[in-house]
């Protein structure tokens, strides 16, 4: 099979390709449960909850013709959900730690090999967001662990979420280029395979620990990608950078 024709862009999937939201969020969840007393409840299980409404409330705001709102606005209604889940009412809870537990997406750390992959993509393809995250919140990342990218996308200038066609096209349309000159890079074989029925070239990042080790959820959308490797050091390596 012949090598595919290198994109003239690169679009990150952020939330467990660049950065591990597990760990992170389980990590200040145990520092606020601790704070409202209520260390009995596994962090890490609580932020496998919230996380787990995420594709829910992605497809839902789709379906629902509700207008647009940032991501922000979304975790924090599913960790409201996940309170309840649990027998705690969150409107008994102060709205400020609430607020600033929230923001715990903001603080998210990049795996090991993330900044230096990043680094070296960058040195010969654009490098740009297309995640479901909010502006705010990912500036705040970016500048917190040295994400270098050259420009911040993403629902809020789409006015999509993934996996909404218009998504990867607005992307696209707003780099200037055609779908098809365009690679996605993700650690998600949902979000490639939605990004290829628009055209996409996709590139695949494993990140086995995303989940716990546990298996991941769309892992039957699995297909042969134009790249595939274990790390972005290691894609960098396939891309020559």
């Amino acid at each position: 099979m012949p090598a595919p024709v290198l994109p003239k862009a690169l679009a990150f999937d952020v939330f467990g390709t660049v950065v591990d939201w597990r760990t992170s969020v389980a990590r200040e969840s145990a520092a606020f449960l601790a704070a409202i007393g209520h260390s009995d409840i596994d962090a890490a299980a609580f932020a496998d909850a919230w996380r787990a409404q995420y594709i829910a409330a992605m497809i839902g705001m789709r379906k629902s013709g509700r207008a647009f709102v940032p991501l922000d606005v979304l975790h924090r209604e599913m960790l409201e959900a996940a309170f309840r889940e649990r027998d705690v009412d969150p409107a008994r809870l102060d709205p400020d730690l609430l607020a600033d537990w929230n923001r715990a997406w903001h603080r998210l750390d990049p795996w090991p090999d993330t900044v230096e992959g990043l680094t070296r993509l960058k040195t010969r393809f654009p490098i740009v967001t297309l995640s479901n995250g909010n502006v705010a919140l990912l500036l705040t990342m970016a500048r917190r662990a040295g994400l270098p990218w050259d420009a911040i996308l993403g629902a809020e200038i789409t006015k999509a979420y993934k996996p909404d066609p218009q998504a990867y096209l607005g992307t696209a349309e707003v780099l200037g280029i055609a779908p098809g000159e365009l690679c996605l890079v993700a650690a998600h074989h949902g979000d490639l395979a939605a990004a290829r029925a628009c055209d996409l070239q996709t590139a695949y990042v494993d990140r086995p620990d995303e989940y716990g080790g546990a298996p991941a959820p769309d892992a039957h959308h699995e297909q042969v990608w134009e790249w595939s490797a274990p790390s972005l050091t290691a894609l960098a390596d396939q891309l020559g950078c």
